[in-house]
């Protein structure tokens, strides 16, 4: 039985030239009970799709429904969890939960009013935080009130806007599998909006793409047996068919290659002494061991005594390896990139870069960082050229400006350079960070989770941007993950850090699946799902938190 209808709905805003059409003819029916999921890039429309269901907003055209009256206005039967927590701060868990209990529920007495908070809020894992305040909690405990929240009002249906982007894979995950147990003791309808495809398998009963232009697009039924064990799925025929399925539909709908390849760098050396950032550059430096890690410590003075986050952190890296580091989060992985970079000091060990300890910051060793550090009043051009101009003194501005717009039209804003960072979307200014970082033809890449600031969706696309970049200069790198895909897709070898404090590396995977690599052969690919379960296995036997015994780290040598 259909619960929420739409019936030839458009959305628009603005009058005029300034009109932008966000949603377009959308006929969509959801059946009582079921779990639906609508899955799509940023700029889709998505937020504004669930917006219309909360009543938030009204279609510009069309008309929607509920169990067949029409929509008006917010109403309790509908349920709303937002991606911000929205939380009073000067209320306790139990009473941000009560706040909307005593909002839906007026003539409740006190008695059941708070035996229905106690009970929600116990739902969502959080019995023991009962009294405490938002300040005092977690990303993810702050979501799961959220959630809590949501479910005291006993609603009908359930709308999750993109509930669980704001927090860490772990958390995340943990949090889906909870959503998914309250839908199923309960037998609410769901509609979850997303970005990721895995949460959405997961999750769903049926799955709606959106295309960009704002139609709904391919729909896919979700036919694998519940529940739905996140590692087991990695060895289930049918999730691996539907995940590679989905995932093309999406990367061939949203990615467009605007990669235009006709600028030549000129033949220009930088101050470091490395040659023009061109295949078969860089002559002249030791190949073996280029990179050496050896026995590298992190300690940290604390009032309790001296604190050791990385301990006996060694690997030898040889010249043009890609390495991917992984592990949960504290375990010290940005802590050993920094040190790699110059930006911390090292307490115990060294660390040798063809040849030469690294000591401070140089040019020579690049770093890409979650956020990209722009200057927002200065275009693209002018904010690569800032690095361009100190490492290339000998050259001539023309040779200058040609290397500042070769790696600007590789990462695909050949006709954006001269937009200002200000203007810019996150990922386009992420695109700017790693121009910026290869045109200084770095001895050594470093990318602290370049992309964890994005949607997954738009991640695939700049993962694809990197590895095209990287194929043409294999610079030496070493990029910080905790996306087990990501770090497969990228890497030559996968580096495992067990939990902190006193972190190390746990074990090491070779990846030899061929290059050049894009996630669509890899998803196809034979041996793509035993790296994934190695990876995973070594993740899943840290997951808690405690250090397993007899866990003997993987050959560190360089293959």
């Amino acid at each position: 039985m259909s619960i929420l209808k739409f019936s030839n709905v458009s959305k628009s805003f603005g009058e005029g030239i300034h009109r932008e059409d966000v949603l377009n003819n959308i006929d969509l029916e959801v059946q009582e009970g079921e779990f639906l999921v609508l899955l799509g890039f940023s700029g889709t429309g998505k937020t504004t799709l669930i917006n219309l269901m909360a009543g938030l907003e009204a279609p510009t055209k069309g008309s929607l429904s509920f169990k067949g009256k029409p929509i008006t206005g917010p109403g309790p039967e509908r349920g709303v969890i937002f991606q911000n927590y929205s939380l009073m701060p000067w209320l306790t868990v139990a009473g941000n939960v009560g706040l909307a209990v005593d909002t839906i529920f007026p003539d409740m007495s006190r008695a059941d009013k708070a035996a229905k908070v106690e009970h929600y809020v116990k739902m969502v894992g959080l019995g023991h935080a009962m009294h405490r305040r938002p300040a005092e909690l977690s990303g993810g405990m702050r979501q799961r009130v959220n959630v809590a929240r949501a479910l005291a009002m006993s609603p009908e249906m359930l709308l999750l806007d993109e509930p669980l982007s704001a927090l860490d894979a772990l958390t995340r995950a943990n949090l889906a599998d909870e959503i998914e147990h309250i839908w199923e003791a309960d037998k609410k309808t769901c509609v979850l909006i997303t970005n990721d495809v895995d949460e959405a398998i997961v999750l769903a009963d049926r799955i709606i793409a959106l295309n960009p232009d704002g139609t709904l697009g391919a729909e896919f039924r979700v036919t694998i047996p519940r529940p739905r064990e996140r590692t087991a799925m990695n060895h289930n025929d049918t999730f691996k068919a539907l995940r590679a399925e989905v995932t093309k539909y999406l990367m061939d709908v949203g990615i467009e290659a605007k990669v235009e390849g006709t600028r030549l760098l000129p033949n220009v050396t930088p101050i470091h002494g490395v040659p023009a950032a061109v295949k078969e550059a860089q002559e002249g430096m030791i190949d073996d061991r280029f990179l050496d890690f050896s026995q590298l410590h992190k300690i940290y003075p604390t009032p309790k005594g001296p604190l050791t986050v990385v301990e006996n952190f060694d690997l030898k890296v040889n010249r043009g390896e890609f390495i991917s580091l992984i592990g949960h989060s504290g375990c010290g992985k940005s802590t050993v990139l920094t040190m790699a970079a110059g930006l911390n000091s090292i307490s115990k060990g060294g660390i040798r870069l063809d040849g030469r300890h690294v000591e401070g910051a140089d040019p020579e060793r690049a770093v890409v960082f979650q956020s990209p550090n722009l200057f927002p009043w200065l275009s693209a051009k002018e904010n690569v050229a800032i690095g361009v101009d100190k490492v290339y003194p000998r050259a001539s501005q023309a040779e200058r400006q040609d290397v500042v717009e070769y790696y600007l039209e590789r990462v695909g804003l050949g006709d954006a350079m001269d937009r200002n960072a200000a203007s810019m979307s996150n990922g386009m200014k992420q695109r700017v960070g790693i121009a910026r970082a290869f045109a200084l033809s770095p001895k050594l890449l470093l990318l602290d989770e370049p992309f964890g600031m994005l949607d997954s969706l738009t991640r695939w696309e700049l993962q694809e941007v990197l590895m095209e970049v990287w194929s043409r200069t294999k610079v030496t790198a070493i990029c910080v993950t905790h996306d087990v895909d990501e770090a497969i897709l990228l890497a030559d070898r996968v580096v495992m850090m067990t939990n902190g404090p006193q972190a190390t590396i746990g074990k090491i995977t070779e990846v030899n699946l061929p290059r050049p690599r894009t996630r669509k052969a890899l998803l196809e690919h034979p041996d793509y799902y035993e790296y994934r379960q190695e990876v995973l296995d070594f993740l899943e036997e840290y997951e808690h938190g405690h250090k397993p015994k007899g866990t003997k780290p993987g050959n560190q040598e360089a293959a």
